[in-house]
């Protein structure tokens, strides 16, 4: 079994080297993973004095149709980055931190995705990932996050092999979880301390925590991943272990 303490400590001592290459590469994890916010805006419009008459819906047609089709055009794009860059970009980022943990601390491993033998691989595989996760929400909100932390080994394994197989993925992360979606869900708890102290500092201060989070992360499945090799899960083979 893996000890969080121990996995938050190897995860400081690999950030003590190279803190501000893994900054980079978590801000470009947040941004691919859709975590910006959405700004909001005030309306300055007394909305008391006015009614339905005063507004002209033939002379406002147009321009809401342009906006519909604007929203439309613009939900598409940000789906298409999402799936065509965004998990090519979740990949490499991955690996960056899967590597920084085997004390190879390398920017390069952030553009690992991109090559022609690992994309569309790498692509399939996500998507089916994102798919599956999709439907369970759709039964429930707790089948859902259960099966999230399921399918959360699935980019580290692809940092491993990318050509593994679409299927065969998403079935070891799953087998690589039993037992211990529980505690991965506690150890996410386990940051909502720094994550609350970055909110009150203007938001900004939970983008310095990103680095310590993904980092341990990285730690986890560097420990599942020796425990998958034990039990006869996987092989050295099959994940490419030999670099």
């Amino acid at each position: 079994m893996w000890d969080r303490k121990e996995l938050k400590e190897k995860a400081k001592n690999v950030l003590r080297k190279s803190y501000w290459k893994a900054f980079l590469a978590s801000i470009i994890l947040a941004f691919v993973g859709g975590g910006g916010s959405v700004p909001s805006f005030n309306s300055n419009f007394d909305l008391s004095d006015s009614s339905s008459s005063d507004i002209d819906w033939a002379a406002m047609g147009p321009f809401i149709a342009i906006f519909i089709v604007i929203l439309i055009f613009g939900m598409l794009l940000a789906f298409a980055f999402r799936i065509f860059i965004g998990f090519a970009l979740e990949v490499g980022v991955t690996r960056y931190f899967k590597r920084s943990a085997e004390q190879d601390v390398n920017l390069n491993n952030l553009g690992y995705s991109f090559k022609s033998e690992r994309y569309w691989s790498i692509l399939k595989a996500m998507l089916w990932k994102g798919f599956l996760t999709f439907l369970w929400y759709l039964l429930l909100i707790i089948p859902g996050i259960v099966k999230t932390y399921a399918y959360s080994l699935v980019p580290y394994i692809l940092a491993d092999n990318p050509n593994i197989g679409t299927s065969r993925a998403v079935e070891l992360s799953n087998r690589m979880t039993r037992g211990h979606k529980f505690r991965i869900f506690v150890l996410d708890l386990s940051f909502l301390g720094w994550i609350i102290l970055g909110v009150l500092a203007l938001f900004v201060g939970v983008l310095f925590v990103l680095p310590y989070i993904n980092a341990t992360k990285a730690e986890l499945y560097l420990k599942l991943r020796e425990q998958a090799l034990a039990q006869g899960l996987t092989t050295e083979d099959e994940l490419r272990l030999v670099y």
